[in-house]
């Protein structure tokens, strides 16, 4: 059965988002626009600073750098997770990997990031990482932050 890519890469509930070596996008599916609000035609050519925190730009934009000047990514095969940014200015906690796109002559074309919206698992789990911590500090025989036990 043969497999039409642009459709599937149209269908599927992650994001795709490829940049080119500059960092300006270059294609962007159907679940960015759903998980970051912006339209293809308003991220086609944008800087991947479109999605980004501006604290965080100047340490991506050096890493990015480094990697189209080397060719690689430390990254490769690791679950990054960090914030993003929807169009609205709403925070967003993004998982994604990487990966390099060299040509057929092994020129190096730019780099491709799959993204998964984990905005709602990560406001969960410091939720209960808040409520244990609230938990602890109450049980019997444990000291209040700050004190000691007698």
């Amino acid at each position: 059965m043969p497999i039409d890519a642009a459709k599937l890469l149209d269908i599927i509930s992650d994001a795709v988002i490829v940049a080119d070596t500059s960092g300006r996008i270059a294609f962007w599916n159907a679940a960015a626009t759903r998980i970051f609000g912006f339209a293809a035609h308003e991220a086609m050519g944008q800087t991947l600073e479109l999605i980004m925190p501006e604290r965080l730009r100047p340490r991506h934009n050096a890493g990015f750098a480094k990697s189209m000047e080397t060719g690689t990514t430390r990254y490769g095969n690791d679950l990054l997770r960090v914030p993003a940014l929807h169009k609205e200015g709403k925070p967003l906690s993004i998982a994604f990997t990487v990966a390099m796109i060299f040509d057929d002559g092994g020129k190096l074309t730019g780099v491709a990031a799959v993204i998964r919206d984990e905005t709602l698992r990560f406001q969960e789990e410091r939720e209960l990482k808040r409520k244990l911590a609230a938990y602890e500090s109450a049980a019997p025989g444990r000291a209040a932050p700050g004190t000691v036990a007698s």
